[in-house]
Formats: C-alpha cells, structure tokens, sequence
C-alpha cells in the first residue's frame, strides 16, 4: 500500500475515504497503532459512517495522504468496528497527553502527532508540542502562519522525535522520554538541546539544572538565543559562570552577549581570569568579521621543536583544545611562520623539525575582515581552519569551517554577538 509523504494527524481527522469508485464510505475518526520497526505503525483506521464505527485495516487502504484517501473495498464490506481498551488509538490515548521525563516531572502535551511513510507503511516519527500542533487541530494554521508572516517571522514546529519515547502501549494515562535527567549526558547535545527547546523557559530551566557542567555547557551552546539567555539569567552566577568557563571562548561570547550587560560582568568576574580574558579579547571584534568569527584556542609550537617532540606534546595540549585541524610554528613573539597538517606532521620524519616540514605560504586573513570575504577565502582554497593575523604578524585566532558554515548558513541555533 502506498503512502506519500508525510503528514499530521489533524490534517486527516474527518476527511472522506473513497472506494474504488469514487463513493464516500466514511470519514477519518481516529486511527489504530500498533508497535513496529523502528517507530509504532498504523494498523487501521477507525471509519465513521451515519453515527457509526467501522475497522477498515490499513491492507485495504489504496491511496494515504493529505489530499486523497482511498479504499481498495466498498462499504458493505468494512468491518463494524467497537473501542478496545486492548487497542491504542492516537486521537484516544495520545493527543493531549502529557509527556514526562523519567523521572516523573512533566515536560510538555501532545498536540499532535507526525506519521511519514517508510517500506509502504505509516509510522509515528514525532509529536507536535508546539503552538502549531494546537492551531493545526483548530484548523487555523495556515491563518498563523500568515499573520506571523505580517511581523516578519514564522510559525516553528516543535517536535519531539519518537526515538525519545518509550513505547507505547494500551490505556495510557501519560508518556514518557525514554532517558532519565541521570542519562540525558549519553544524548547528543543537539538532540538534548532539541528537547530543552520543546518547552518552556521555566520547564526548560529546570530541566538544564539537572544536567552535570560539562553536557550543560555543550548543550547550550545547541540552542536558540532566546532560551540561553533565559536559562543562563535565571540560574545563580556561580553555577552560570562554572558553565560558561566550561565551553570554548567563542561560544561563551556568543552566549554571554546575548545577556544583560550587568550579569554577563558578573559572569565574567566569576570565570578564571585568563578564561575570562579570552572571551571579552573575542567580545571586543565585530560580530560580521574574522575577529568575530574566530577561536583564540589553537595550538602553536616553535619551528626547532622535532616532530617526535611535537607528536608527544600534541597528545597533551589537543584535549585542551575544541578544534584542532592544522598545527600552527610561531617564534618567539608568536608571530606565525608556517602552518602543518596534522596529516603532513604524522607522516614526516620523526627527527625532523618543524621548520623542515612547516608550508610557510600561508592563506590568513585579519581580523577586520569580512566574513563573507573569510567564506570565500576559505572555499576557494579548500582549507579547514584560517589563522587570523594583525598588522603586525601576531596570530591572534583561527576561523574553522564550521564556524563560517554556521554565520552564513546559520542554524536557529546560532546568534549573533554584541559588545560587552
């Protein structure tokens, strides 16, 4: 059986299903899940017809989507069908339900649910816990969207994934994330972040505080603006500060320029002092620049250092560091001199210096540039990482790849930056 597409529940509730010929044998009441791989799948739908209730299985469906649904049979042979509490129905036992964490505290209300299609089925992928779910099932969505698109914004959806749900079964009175607040370290901090984001700020706060420093602070760095600010000022300074000091000095000043200036000074004064350095040196440049783009953790060695030293020093100071694609020679000064791949590094001679094997003509860019000309600069010569130089050869930072990536393609993640 076909199945095109994806769709939401509420776009099908009460729409007509057709025979072969072309007749109405009902309307869409609700629809019958049963367990599957890798998500739960439809098994039937539950027809109504002049007051009554019918089981016409999804085998004997024709055509499933939003606009058409279609039967391979007629009325007469459509099965009368009465509610089984054996049964788990979405309208019955999953809208409207609330979602709870593992540990019992309530997270959000299913609004809606997500089915696409997957070898001819139609399986649950997510549910909608957001403001559209809601307007979808009054049949006001597209009207929201319109008006959101008047203020130049959009309508978001806010899903939750079901790999986050444990299964489902018969006469459900809640539903549940599958991990504990204790096991939400195991998830990726985008998939973690994707959670916290399905709620609000208050829940959301609650939520992150459970988490331990180091995957609060990957965490946050995954989500939007407006919930890192909201999390960060409500929480006490020295628990925002030790989280802060635990993310790389690019994305503490991304996050500390979207605070209030007075808490984002008290955050600071809290963080170790060369931390704290880092940050207001990365604070201080343009936001649409290399300066404002950049990373000021890099590795960088003196060109007599052998390799084999250079390898065993390196094993050390990359855990320090967010990002390492290039090693970088400066002299004494710190002024840079050549650059080396990690791969030209591993393959040279273990007694050679670095000054043998360093490329010294380098692509860097300053840290007034423009970050579209950084983009550019970066494309074109296929490079990973760019060194970001004064006027007077100091390496003072690195732009990565995902660091452009992220400024012109940008995620709803990613914000832009202000003075503090």
């Amino acid at each position: 059986m076909p199945f095109f597409g994806e769709l939401f529940v509420s776009d099908i509730l009460k729409k007509p299903i057709l025979d072969p010929k072309g007749e109405e044998i009902g309307k869409v009441r609700d629809i019958v899940v049963i367990k599957g791989e890798p998500f739960p799948k439809v098994s039937a739908l539950i027809v109504e017809r002049k007051k009554r209730l019918f089981n016409l299985p999804w085998n004997n469906l024709n055509i499933f989507n939003k606009r058409i649904i279609s039967a391979q049979i007629y009325s007469d042979l459509l099965q009368h069908y009465d509610y089984s509490e054996t049964d788990l129905l979405i309208v019955r036992d999953i809208f409207d339900k609330q979602i709870v964490d593992a540990n019992g505290a309530r997270v959000v209300r299913v609004n809606d649910v997500k089915l696409e299609g997957f070898d001819s089925a139609a399986i649950l992928v997510a549910v909608d816990v957001g403001m559209r779910g809601i307007m979808r099932r009054l049949g006001v969505e597209r009207g929201g969207e319109d008006m959101m698109r008047l203020f130049k914004k959009h309508l978001p959806y806010n899903l939750i994934s079901w790999n986050y749900i444990q299964p489902l079964e018969p006469k459900l009175n809640k539903i549940s994330l599958t991990v504990p607040r204790q096991m939400v370290s195991e998830l990726h901090p985008a998939d973690l972040a994707d959670i916290i984001s399905q709620v609000s700020h208050k829940e959301g706060a609650s939520f992150f505080k459970g988490l331990d420093v180091e995957t609060a602070a990957e965490a946050l760095s995954e989500l939007q603006p407006d919930v890192q600010a909201a999390i960060i000022t409500g929480m006490d300074t020295d628990s925002a500060a030790d989280i802060i000091e635990e993310m790389p000095p690019d994305e503490a000043a991304d996050v500390l320029s979207d605070l209030p200036v007075d808490k984002a000074k008290e955050i600071l004064e809290h963080i170790e002092k060369d931390e704290a350095e880092d940050i207001q040196e990365l604070l201080s440049h343009e936001e649409d620049t290399a300066g404002g783009l950049m990373t000021n953790q890099f590795i960088a060695y003196r060109p007599d250092i052998l390799v084999k030293d250079a390898i065993e020093k390196f094993r050390k100071d990359a855990e320090e560091v967010e990002t390492v694609y290039y090693l970088y020679v400066t002299d004494a000064d710190e002024k840079i001199m050549g650059v080396i791949s990690l791969r030209d590094l591993l393959l040279a001679s273990l007694d050679a210096k670095l000054s043998d094997i360093m490329k010294t003509k380098l692509k860097i860019v300053s840290p007034d540039t423009d970050e579209i000309e950084v983009a550019e600069i970066v494309s074109k010569y296929n490079l990973v990482a760019i060194p970001v130089v004064d006027s007077e050869g100091y390496m003072l930072g690195i732009v990565t790849i995902d660091d452009v990536v992220d400024r012109i393609l940008p995620p709803a993640a990613k914000c832009k930056r202000r003075k503090v």
